[in-house]
């Protein structure tokens, strides 16, 4: 090597280049919001449904009255829907938020939420477009799954653990 070359600035860096470190960077310091951001995705479908669930069930006479009268849930009677559709609203937001079943709660609670808008025919635009986020959250989460502060992740470390025993 002589002086000469030694003496040269290194090449400028391209700008496709640059782009992509800039990328990389700001992909790894966006990296930790994954979790929080899936736990408060599920965390707000499920206290949607929760709260729903825990109104059927302060005034279960009035809820099967609304299951005959108002919601006409397909091919079942109202009071076995009513049971049905107040158990479900119990049961899958919590399995949601605690992340259990990963995939399976949030497409159970998608289905439901489908059959929650075809039953009642009288949904306002705005019930209408809340159905429609919590449906389209839910298909995040069947997408992406739980993330990793979910008891799903926490059981299969478990699980991994005791069989590596």
């Amino acid at each position: 090597m002589n002086a000469d070359t030694a003496a040269m600035p290194a090449p400028p860096v391209s700008l496709p280049a640059r782009l992509v470190r800039l990328h990389a960077l700001a992909d790894a310091a966006l990296a930790w919001l994954k979790a929080p951001v899936d736990l408060l995705v599920r965390l707000w479908v499920a206290q949607a449904f929760f709260a729903s669930g825990l109104s059927k069930l302060a005034s279960f006479d009035s809820t099967v009255l609304l299951f005959t009268y108002e919601y006409h849930v397909p091919l079942l009677p109202p009071e076995l829907a009513a049971v049905l559709g107040t158990t479900a609203e119990l049961v899958l937001p919590v399995l949601l938020a605690l992340g259990l079943f990963g995939r399976l709660t949030p497409l159970a609670l998608f289905v439901f939420n489908i059959v929650a808008v075809i039953s009642y025919p009288d949904l306002m635009e705005a019930g209408l477009h809340e159905h429609m986020v919590w449906g389209l959250l839910l298909l995040v989460t069947i997408a992406h799954g739980p993330g990793a502060l979910s008891a799903d992740r926490l059981l299969g470390r478990w699980i991994a653990r005791r069989w590596a025993q």
